[in-house]
């Protein structure tokens, strides 16, 4: 197998994991020609012309594949086609003017399509995926595509494992590859070869690319990349579109619903045409153009610019999201978990005080005192009488130097205490460390100072204290009062230790409390109102955090926060999954969680149906991360958070998160505002137009003069995504309903027909109207009430004095009108097959549109009253808490569309331009 591999490797530059997997370190290393110490930029730069970039896509912004998009349409196609064989066959005007219309309406859509890849492209452009690689001795940071078989990559916890790696180190390593084989239990990982022909699924010494760390970390050698990997080939196989989301699945849904309906009202008025012996080429141009009138071209211009003003505005707000459909995940959250410090506190820990193990004010500052100078090291005493007071054993047992780097906050709240530089650290010599992890919750350091060599221990207080020897009652009264007002407290201890000569778990056992250490954290003064706020967005606010209980709920009660309930970690150990999501529903707080049950709570409550936002910004968060619907991390968080998040703050603000929220929902709000006027105006129009052709002895309008109402229509309807949104349309999430719009459809386009079969019957019996009037009088009727009705429809409430449009689509709407008005009295009517209107149609066409807009209004109240669409809360949310939400709803996704969706995300970092 060896030979074989180094063979394969020769040749083509990289190694199958499978192969990899089965070689020792050293083999894998020889066969791809790497080192430990990594290797030198020359070579980096000629294995990279030789393998290509570590990208499964290219993101680049194509013009002319932008255009071509637009000619997709089979309606489109057919239609100049038919203008084509028109031109040729003598009706050349009209075809001329067809041909113009439908190049102004594919210039419309590539404009818009194209700024909104513009956008896409920005965004991928200030967003970067790093891993961290060894190269000639050193550590570097690099972008992800930049990697090559036979660099060497350290990963950690919550990191996207970059490339397939043959594991050199594992040091309680666990990878999650449910985004490869769907299995959701962790697989751990070791450096000993596998067997020649291990399954895929158990390559135990391989760390796979698009998995992500669950737990430890490791070092691994890279023998593939790109689409060499296993996640390489499935995400070239998904193609280079992300999956659906619950909002394209609804746009789907409703386009093929017009669709169908269009296929009906084509064939019908074909077949109409050609039983009253009209030109065949006359009938194929009308029913085409009624298709083309029917169908609504600009929807996905109208979304995909909305979702670019979107990430503009919130841009403006300092919200930046990676993708444009992030800010529509935005607006469908329904759960926020977030985490305590520093975004609902100030995030500035301080020592408060240090507590004796009395539970008194330490007094001096370190009990201990600097050693006597004019004695030996033991002259204070026995070791075990002469311990580092409670700050001088949180100085020992730190991860962050004198100079507060590298750390974490508590760490460097200690360096920044006052007194801390009067503690004699330098007394002390550091022989080993066992780091903190999420699951001991505390620290350990193996010392040599002047009373001999101390284990010294500093981690959450109840814990430590069951480690703990004689603790005094008053120590633990101290720390519950401490608690119970809202203080960070952790505990240190000590113990003598002149045998050990490392540290492992087992030896944090016996040790003497040396007192406890009391941080605060206050809430931000602001905290309060952006919880607030979120509430009456219908947002569920849950606090996550690996703090105590007592504090977490300190910290909502300041901030108006109900608390619902509380779940520990060690609650969470004992509910299996499937009682899990109803736990989640009844608390509103979980303290003293790890990594793994963050990220298990969030799968919980996506299970349950909601769509569910988590916010962190520490490595203990990627997993959480991960898992959400929606990532949120911030600028100045970790780059492993940062890395994993779909949306980053650039302020650690609730406020400009409720911001992205709001803005999600207005930009559904106002696309269905957009659908709701097609289902309305468009599908009454063109149903009128089936209709009046059956009795009419001529074409009710012209495939030119249909094709040009629309591009009118159309143009008019840009503006939508300016548009306000009213208040109780962004009180909570919305959802598409397919039979909703359905009888939307059904109410409001017969309603439009009904009009328009009004002004025929004016028209023709009162005005003695011809063929060039008759079709001038519609023309003029029906853009006015399609135009205009977008005024009632955009809200539930009354329209101009209760809910104002937005300047632009007032504007927007009336030049269309007044287009409308003015063409027939302008050199181009004749071609187009216009002529001015007679002084008695005026107030006619304007008073059917004002009688139209009226009945629509008195219609609309009622549909709306008993429909979802547009529709406010079912109850107003308290002032101080969340609404009550109804009982959470089955999934919205299958687990395969959730998988193929993640994969198409977590592949998003391996693409270049």
């Amino acid at each position: 197998m060896a030979v074989h591999a180094t063979g394969a490797a020769r040749d083509e530059g990289w190694l199958a994991a499978t192969d990899a997997a089965a070689l020792t370190v050293a083999d894998a290393l020889a066969a791809l020609g790497g080192d430990p110490q990594g290797l030198t930029p020359d070579e980096v730069r000629r294995r990279r012309d030789r393998v290509g970039p570590n990208a499964v896509r290219t993101h680049r912004v194509s013009a002319v594949a932008v255009l071509a998009r637009q000619f997709r349409s089979a309606l489109l196609g057919l239609l100049l086609a038919a203008a084509t064989v028109s031109f040729f066959v003598g009706e050349r005007t009209d075809a001329v003017v067809i041909g113009v219309i439908l190049a102004v309406s594919v210039g419309l859509g590539f404009a818009n399509e194209y700024r909104a890849e513009r956008a896409g492209a920005a965004l991928h452009d200030r967003v970067r995926h790093v891993a961290s690689v060894v190269r000639a001795g050193r550590v570097e940071t690099v972008d992800v595509v930049d990697l090559v078989p036979g660099d060497v990559v350290r990963i950690g916890l919550g990191q996207v494992v970059p490339a397939d790696l043959r594991l050199i180190e594992a040091h309680r390593l666990e990878c999650d590859e449910s985004a490869l084989t769907g299995e959701s239990t962790a697989a751990v990982k070791d450096t000993a070869p596998v067997p020649p022909g291990t399954p895929p699924d158990d390559l135990a010494s391989c760390a796979l690319m698009g998995t992500v760390v669950r737990a430890g970390s490791g070092v691994g050698l890279v023998v593939a990349t790109a689409g060499h990997t296993a996640f390489g080939r499935i995400a070239v196989g998904l193609g280079t579109r992300h999956g659906e989301t619950e909002f394209q699945q609804g746009l789907r849904r409703f386009s093929l619903l017009l669709a169908r309906v269009a296929g009906v009202l084509t064939a019908l008025i074909f077949v109409i045409n050609l039983v009253l012996h009209r030109p065949v080429i006359d009938a194929v141009l009308f029913s085409l153009a009624i298709a083309v009138g029917i169908t609504p071209q600009l929807l996905p211009a109208i979304v995909t610019a909305s979702l670019a003003a979107g990430t503009r505005a919130l841009a403006a707000r300092r919200v930046l999201v990676k993708r444009l459909v992030c800010v529509e995940d935005l607006g469908n959250v329904e759960v926020l978990f977030t985490d305590k410090t520093g975004t609902l506190t100030d995030g500035r820990l301080t020592l408060a005080e240090a507590l004796g193990p009395d539970g008194r004010p330490a007094d001096p500052p370190d009990a201990a005192g600097p050693p006597d100078a004019a004695g030996p090291p033991d002259a204070a005493g026995p070791p075990d009488a002469a311990g580092p007071g409670p700050l001088l054993a949180g100085l020992l047992a730190n991860e962050a130097g004198p100079d507060g780097a590298d750390g974490n906050p508590l760490d460097r709240a200690l360096w920044q205490a006052p007194a801390a530089a009067a503690q004699p650290v330098d007394a002390y010599r550091r022989v080993a460390v066992l780091p903190f992890d999420h699951q001991r919750r505390r620290v350990s350091v193996l010392v040599d100072g002047p009373h001999g060599r101390l284990l010294v221990t500093k981690g959450a207080a109840e814990e430590l204290l069951a480690l703990c020897v004689d603790v005094p009652q008053q120590a633990r009264d101290a720390l519950d009062a401490r608690l119970a007002d809202g203080g960070r407290v952790v505990a240190v201890a000590s113990r003598p230790a002149p045998d050990l000569a490392g540290l492992d778990p087992a030896d944090e056992r016996d040790l003497r409390l040396a007192g406890l250490l009391v941080l605060r954290d206050p809430p931000k003064a602001d905290a309060a109102g952006a919880v607030r706020r979120l509430a009456a967005l219908g947002v569920t606010v849950k606090v996550i955090t690996g703090d105590h209980p007592a504090v977490a709920v300190r910290v909502c009660e300041q901030l108006g926060l109900p608390v619902t309930g509380v779940l520990t970690g060690a609650d969470l150990a004992r509910l299996d999954d499937a009682a899990l999501p109803a736990a989640i529903e009844r608390a509103s707080v979980f303290a003293r969680v790890s990594p793994e049950d963050k990220a298990r709570l969030v799968r919980a409550q996506r299970t349950a149906g909601r769509d569910v936002a988590f916010l962190g910004d520490g490595v203990n968060d990627a997993l959480a991360l991960h898992a959400a619907d929606v990532g949120i991390s911030v600028d100045t968080g970790t780059d492993v958070a940062r890395d994993a998040a779909d949306v980053l703050l650039l302020d650690k603000d609730l406020d400009v998160l409720a911001d992205g929220v709001t803005e999600g929902r207005r930009i559904f709000a106002n696309t269905i505002k957009y659908v709701l006027m097609g289902t309305s105006s468009n599908f009454g129009n063109m149903f009128s137009a089936a209709g009046a052709s059956a009795f009419l002895p001529f074409l009710p309008m012209l495939p030119g003069q249909i094709l040009l109402n629309n591009l009118i229509y159309d143009l008019s309807q840009i503006a939508i995504p300016t548009d306000r949104v009213d208040a109780d349309q962004l009180a909570r999430p919305a959802h598409w309903d397919v039979r909703e719009i359905r009888r939307f459809m059904l109410t409001f386009g017969p309603l439009s027909s009904l009009f328009d079969f009004l002004a025929f019957a004016l028209l023709l019996g009162v005005l003695h109207a011809g063929p060039t009037e008759f079709r001038t009088g519609w023309f003029v009727e029906s853009l006015a009430t399609q135009t205009l009705v977008v005024f009632a429809i955009r809200t539930r409430a009354s329209p101009f004095w209760r809910s104002r449009p937005s300047r632009p689509l007032l504007v927007a709407a009336l030049a269309a009108v007044a287009v409308a008005w003015l063409i027939p009295y302008l050199p181009v009517a004749g071609p187009l097959g216009f002529s001015p209107l007679p002084p008695l149609f005026v107030p006619v066409v304007a008073a059917l549109t004002v009688a139209y807009l009226g009945l629509v209004e008195l219609a609309k109240r009622t549909l709306f009253a008993s429909s979802d669409l547009l529709r406010p809360p079912d109850r107003a949310p308290g002032p101080a808490g969340p609404p009550g939400l109804p009982t959470p709803p089955g999934p919205r996704r299958s687990a395969e569309a959730t998988r193929r969706r993640r994969t198409h995300r977590r592949a998003g970092r391996f693409t270049t331009r």
